[in-house]
């Protein structure tokens, strides 16, 4: 981070950012679109065998009061708490690190669940409409291309 904001800075630029951090967002997280990016990046079939099994094996159950529901599958979520959630997270929202290159000078950094925009002017940054670029971006990230 610190060598983008440098970057922007040394030629008399100011440096504008804008933080974004969001909540649940792992348990947003599409299988099918996760599988998709996965294979996008060339992750070996064996690792995608065991990623698959590994999140297809969750259910749900709901509770009132005494009684339970029928067990139904969870096809949105990455676990909470596991160490993979963050990197198959990070796969996931790629896309919109990588759509950032085509605006110049504008950088976008993923940590967790957390996004980092940094530009070198505020009308480069646009707030209400580089927000909106973002919901517009992740949904693309969240369902792929249509």
């Amino acid at each position: 981070m610190r060598h983008n904001i440098d970057n922007l800075t040394k030629h008399s630029s100011t440096c504008n950012l804008c933080g974004k951090d969001f909540s649940e967002a792992f348990e947003k997280v599409d299988h099918h679109a996760l599988y998709l990016k996965s294979m996008k990046r060339l992750v070996p079939n064996e690792l995608l065998n065991l990623l698959e099994f590994w999140l297809s094996g969750c259910y749900l159950c709901q509770k009132w009061f005494n009684d339970l529901s029928n067990l139904f599958p969870i096809n949105f979520g990455v676990r909470q708490g596991s160490v993979l959630s963050p990197s198959l997270f990070a796969i996931y929202l790629d896309d919109l690190a990588r759509s950032s290159s085509l605006t110049r000078g504008m950088y976008v950094i993923l940590y967790a669940d957390d996004i980092l925009l940094i530009t070198p002017s505020i009308s480069t940054l646009h707030i209400g409409k580089a927000t909106e670029n973002m919901r517009t971006r992740i949904e693309c990230a969240r369902y792929g291309n249509r």
